[in-house]
Formats: structure tokens, C-alpha cells, sequence
């Protein structure tokens, strides 16, 4: 087995790696994407646990959540880069050190200051592991087989997300807050040890990195989540002005730096092909959607129809077990049809489960929750692995990196913006959040599969 590993990954893959190699190259992919999805979504859960334990105010601890959200959508995109100049492998293998190694850290935490530390280089190593991973599919997987790679890919993100809150609930039901993060320390060093031997080198392109640009790209992004989550709270106008000047100029200076480069880190190049740009914005419309369910259904579980937090994750569960059976389904369907019709099949899908939710009767039955879910699940997961398909093949080989990252902050930025909108739903109003909330959702899909029919008149 090592010999075959050593031998496949030296070589850069023309068209994927042998079927054995292939399986040990997605596994390492796999381990390493559903901790960073899990560790977006675990966080959530534990947060009162561990602001009680660690005596911070719950208006200090969301900073647990937030900076990691944060470092991972700052640095996205120069990882993305960074990979198309010194290789994927090297970008995905550090990612993986680094996530390991910061969640023992996470585990380790005795402050909140040390905590929030160790977040930030967790979601430092979780972008750098996001930004390059449908990249690496490309490269382990054969042209006739990515729709069924991309799948697989969307089945780990989908279920991570999904499930996180559930595996955090049953975590803090048997054990403390820091088990949540010392979990990922094995699962990491078998990935990094795995992913030595079977992913697989790939070219390399000729232009460098620029650091500078990098350093705007980063506070361009970060500003913005940042802007987002301050104005969702209703913070002051003598606060969001200026940060929302500052995002602009961080824009304007990251435009201006990287205008007439060949590849440049905001692939605005990739942007100027309508397919690529319309599988963007579906993305980032459906995973606000996902995103605005995720947060605000949970407070209605428990807060209007008295379920305990581990029942709450379990009626999260369809959802993420119906995306688990149709995600590979879609991606081998991608493979012979349009995106374009299954991501708007998927989303129209979406889009009316979201609105059965918001129609459920007062005292909903464990079946009224479940079957909304569960069809809430199909269209999600049917419209993942075709979207990726489009976006990854709408961009050059030698451009998979930005496309890659693309993809990643699509659905990061889709997901706080989603988290944003649900806090200011919230503060309209405390009884009515989750109804509002679910509203917007049904719209954002429903924005969105018009954007996945569109792609249909395009190429």
C-alpha cells in the first residue's frame, strides 16, 4: 500500500489517480473538510457551556464563534492563490497541521482570551484546508468521474454542517466543552499521515504571490463578515460607518493592486464567464438559506415547543440524512445533465420545504417536523454537488485554485450572512424571529434556483 501511495503521489495526476489511490487521496480530503465544517457548527451549541465554565459574558464568548468565522473568510481566497503557486497538497497538508494542532490548543484553553487564539488559527488551518479542496478533487478524480467526486465532497460539507449541533449535544451530554476539540486531534494526524502518502502533487503555476494584495484581501473580507454581524445587531451608526468605509476602501485597494494580473487572488477573470458567476451567486444564496434554518430553527424547538437541546438535533437530523442519500445520487446525475436544471430542481425543492416549515401548525408532530425536513434535505442535497460541477468547470484547469476558493467563500459568506440576517430577525422581534427568518430563507432559495435555471441560457 505505501509503495502505491509513494508512486501515484510524485506524480501529478493528468486524469485522477488509480481507483485504490483515489479512495485513500478522497479520505484524507474527507477527514479533513468535515472537521472544519463540524468545528463552523459545534461552536454554536457549546457556546453556553463554554462561556460558563471559562466566566465570560455571553456577549464576550459569541467572539469564540466569530473569530474563527472570520480567519477563515479572510484568508480564503490567498490560500486558494497560494495553491495554484506552490501546489495544492503542500497548501492542504499545512492546513491539516495547522487545524490539528490548534484545536489540541482549543482543548488546552484555560481564558477566553486563549481560546479565542486558538480559534483564530483554527479557522486559519480550516481555510486553508477549504480553499484548496474541490481543487484537489480535480486532481484525484478522473474528468468522466467528478461529478460523482464532487458529490462525495458535498456529502461530508452537507452532513458536517448538519450534524454539528447534534454531535455537540451529545458530546456535552457525556463529557466537557473541550472534548469537542480534542476529538479532531487524532482524526487530524491520521489525515496529515494519510494525505503524505496519497494525495497528489500537481503543476504549479509561474506567477508569485503577492503579499500585499493578500493583506487587503483579508481585511477587505474580514471587515465585511465583520460589518454584516455588527449591523445585524443593530450596533450604532458612529460604529457600522466606519467599518463599512473601510470595507470599501480595502476593496477599492484590493481591485486597484490586483488590476491586469494574469491570476488574481479576487478572481474577478473568473467572474466575466455568466456561468461561473451565476453557480456563485446560487451558492451563496443557498447556503444563507441552510444558513437562516440552521440558526433559527433551533431556537423554535426549544424555545417555543420545549424540547430538550438533544431532541432539537434530532429533528435536525433529516435534513442532513437526505442530503447524506441524494448528494452521491446528484453528483453522478451531474455527470450526464445540466447543472443548471438539477440545482434549480433541487432549490425550487428547498425553497417549498422552507415555506411548508414556516406553515406547520402551532403544535407540530414529530412527523410534521420530520417530513418538512427531510424534503428541505433532498433539494439541498441535490443541488450541491451539480453546483460545484459548474463551478469548477467553468474555470480553467490552471485557475482551479480560484475557482476553488470561490466556491469555499461562497458558502461561508452565504452562511454568515445567513447567521446575520437570523440575529436581526430576532431583534424585530423575539416571537417572531424564526417565522421571519424562515421567510427570508424560502426567498433566498427561491432567488437562487432562478439564478441555477439561468445558467441553462449561458455558457
Amino acid at each position: 500500500m505505501s509503495a502505491t501511495f509513494s508512486a501515484d503521489a510524485t506524480l501529478a495526476a493528468r486524469d485522477g489517480l488509480p481507483p485504490d489511490a483515489r479512495r485513500w487521496a478522497m479520505l484524507s480530503v474527507a477527514i479533513g473538510v468535515s472537521m472544519a465544517s463540524l468545528d463552523t457548527a459545534i461552536a454554536n451549541t457549546a457556546l453556553p457551556a463554554m462561556a460558563a465554565q471559562l466566566h465570560a459574558t455571553p456577549a464576550a464568548s459569541v467572539w469564540i464563534v466569530n473569530v474563527y468565522q472570520l480567519a477563515m473568510v479572510a484568508t480564503l481566497l490567498p490560500f486558494a492563490a497560494l495553491g495554484e503557486v506552490a501546489g495544492y497538497r503542500r497548501v492542504c497538508l499545512f492546513g491539516l497541521a495547522l487545524f490539528t494542532a490548534s484545536s489540541l490548543a482549543c482543548a488546552l484553553a484555560w481564558s477566553l482570551p486563549s481560546l479565542v487564539a486558538a480559534r483564530l488559527l483554527q479557522g486559519v488551518g480550516g481555510a486553508a484546508l477549504m480553499s484548496v479542496n474541490t481543487a484537489m478533487l480535480r486532481a484525484i478524480f478522473p474528468t468522466k468521474l467528478l461529478g460523482r467526486g464532487y458529490g462525495y465532497n458535498s456529502l461530508v460539507v452537507g452532513i458536517s454542517f448538519a450534524v454539528g449541533p447534534t454531535v455537540a449535544s451529545l458530546i456535552l451530554a457525556t463529557a466537557s466543552w473541550p472534548w469537542l476539540f480534542a476529538v479532531n486531534v487524532p482524526l487530524g494526524l491520521f489525515a496529515i499521515l494519510l494525505g503524505r502518502r496519497a494525495l497528489p502533487h500537481t503543476p504549479r503555476a509561474a506567477h508569485k504571490i503577492d503579499l500585499t494584495t493578500a493583506v487587503y484581501n483579508a481585511f477587505a473580507f474580514g471587515l465585511l463578515i465583520l460589518t454584516f454581524g455588527d449591523a445585524a445587531h443593530q450596533a450604532s451608526w458612529r460604529r457600522l460607518l466606519p467599518e463599512a468605509a473601510a470595507t470599501l476602501v480595502f476593496f477599492a485597494l484590493l481591485l486597484r493592486r490586483q488590476h491586469g494580473h494574469t491570476a488574481p487572488m479576487l478572481p474577478v477573470d473568473l467572474f466575466r464567464r455568466p456561468l461561473f458567476a451565476l453557480s456563485a451567486l446560487t451558492a451563496a444564496c443557498t447556503f444563507a438559506a441552510q444558513s437562516m434554518a440552521f440558526v433559527s430553527l433551533p431556537f423554535y424547538f426549544e424555545s417555543t415547543l420545549g424540547r430538550s437541546p438533544i431532541e432539537t438535533g434530532f429533528l435536525m437530523t433529516p435534513w442532513a440524512a437526505l442530503v447524506a442519500v441524494m448528494a452521491p445520487i446528484a453528483g453522478r446525475l451531474s455527470d450526464r445533465y445540466a447543472p443548471g436544471a438539477l440545482g434549480g430542481i433541487g432549490l425550487v425543492m428547498l425553497s417549498s420545504g422552507l415555506v411548508a416549515l414556516l406553515l406547520m401548525p402551532a403544535q407540530p408532530s414529530v412527523l410534521d417536523i420530520c417530513w418538512r425536513m427531510a424534503w428541505c434535505g433532498i433539494g439541498f442535497g441535490f443541488f450541491q454537488a451539480p453546483n460545484l460541477k459548474a463551478i469548477m468547470g467553468s474555470a480553467p484547469p490552471e485557475r482551479a485554485g480560484g475557482a476553488s476558493g470561490i466556491v469555499a467563500t461562497a458558502r461561508l459568506t452565504g452562511q454568515a450572512t445567513g447567521a446575520a440576517l437570523v440575529a436581526y430577525c430576532f431583534m424585530l422581534s423575539a416571537s417572531h424571529g424564526t417565522r421571519y427568518a424562515l421567510a427570508l430563507a424560502a426567498a433566498f432559495a427561491a432567488v437562487a434556483s432562478v439564478a441555477s435555471f439561468a445558467r441553462l441560457a449561458v455558457r
